[in-house]
C-alpha cells in the first residue's frame, strides 16, 4: 500500500478560504472555534484553533500545539490510514493557527442511551459482548460505571496510530464516527513528545499483537521518515521529536505488540 503526502495546494478552501467564526466549543481546553471557510461561492465547515488561544503546559513548549496537530495529520496520511481529518497551519481571524476539516457525524436516533458510542460508559453488568472494559469508576450519583470501547478494527487502527504519535490525550470524545462510515481522531495537540506520554481510553488491545494487515503500512511509513516526510515534519516538531517518532515505529515493527499501561497516568482525565 502506498500513500502520497498531502499537497498544501490541494486543500483548497481549508488553506485559502476566508474564515468566518460561527461559534466556539466551550468544553475544549484551548480556544476552539467552529468556522466556515468560503471562497467564490463555495464553503467548508472547519475547526480553527489559534495559537494565541493555546493554554500553556508544563511539558510541551508554548505555541507548538497547532504544529503538532498538523504533524500528526501528516503521520496519519503517510501511513495511508486517513484517521485524522485534513489539517493545515494558516492565518485566521485571531492569527496563525490550526485549521481542520469538520467531521460530520450521524444524527442521534432512538431514546437517549439506546445506542452506545464507540467509547462510552455503562453499568458494569451491561457491558455488551465483545466490548472491552477499560476502567471502573463512580458517577456523580455514586453509582458504579464501566468505561468501555468497541472491539472495532477502525478504532484499533486509531489505537496503533496513537502509539506512533505518542498521544497524551486520547479521550473518548476525540474518536468520531463519520457519516461516511469512517472513524476519525481529532485533537492531537499534545502528541509527538520525546518522552513516553501515551494516555488513552483505548487500552482494550493492550498486550495483544498488532493487526497483521497494519504492519506493512507501518513499515512503509518508517521507510519514508528519511525523505520528504521528515522535511515536512521538521516544519512543526523538533529533530529530536522526529527521531523519537522513528524509534517508536522501529520498536513497533521489532515487537508488534500493543503496549501495556504504565505508571499512574495512563487514562486522560476527564476521559471524555
Amino acid at each position: 500500500m502506498t500513500a502520497d503526502l498531502p499537497d498544501p495546494g490541494d486543500t483548497d478552501l481549508l488553506v485559502s478560504g476566508e474564515l468566518t467564526v460561527l461559534g466556539r466549543i466551550v468544553t475544549a481546553s484551548n480556544a476552539t472555534l467552529v468556522c466556515e471557510a468560503s471562497s467564490n461561492g463555495k464553503s467548508l465547515r472547519c475547526v480553527y484553533k489559534p495559537i494565541r488561544g493555546e493554554r500553556p503546559l508544563w511539558d510541551f513548549p508554548d505555541g507548538t500545539l497547532a504544529g503538532r496537530e498538523v504533524a500528526s495529520y501528516l503521520v496519519s496520511e503517510a501511513t495511508g490510514w486517513g484517521v485524522i481529518p485534513r489539517t493545515v497551519l494558516r492565518d485566521g481571524p485571531y492569527g496563525p493557527g490550526m485549521v481542520q476539516e469538520w467531521v460530520e457525524t450521524p444524527e442521534p436516533t432512538g431514546e437517549l442511551g439506546e445506542r452506545l458510542d464507540l467509547v462510552d460508559v455503562c453499568p458494569p453488568d451491561q457491558v455488551p459482548p465483545g466490548w472491552f472494559e477499560v476502567l471502573r469508576a463512580e458517577d456523580s450519583d455514586g453509582e458504579e460505571v464501566a468505561l468501555i470501547h468497541a472491539d472495532d478494527p477502525r478504532l484499533q487502527r486509531m489505537a496503533v496510530l496513537d502509539v506512533l504519535l505518542n498521544n497524551a490525550d486520547r479521550k473518548g470524545g476525540h474518536a468520531l464516527e463519520g457519516v461516511d462510515g469512517s472513524v476519525y481522531g481529532v485533537d492531537h495537540g499534545i502528541c509527538l513528545h520525546t518522552d513516553d506520554k501515551l494516555r488513552t481510553v483505548l487500552w482494550g488491545w493492550a498486550g495483544q499483537p498488532v493487526e497483521g494487515a497494519l504492519l506493512p503500512d507501518i513499515e512503509m511509513f518508517a521507510s519514508r521518515l528519511d525523505g520528504e516526510l521528515a522535511d515536512r515534519l521538521h516544519e512543526h516538531i523538533t529533530g529530536d521529536e522526529v527521531d523519537a517518532l522513528r524509534a517508536r515505529a522501529a520498536a513497533l515493527l521489532a515487537d508488534p505488540v500493543m503496549p501495556m499501561p504504565f505508571g499512574r497516568r495512563t487514562i486522560p482525565w476527564p476521559p471524555f
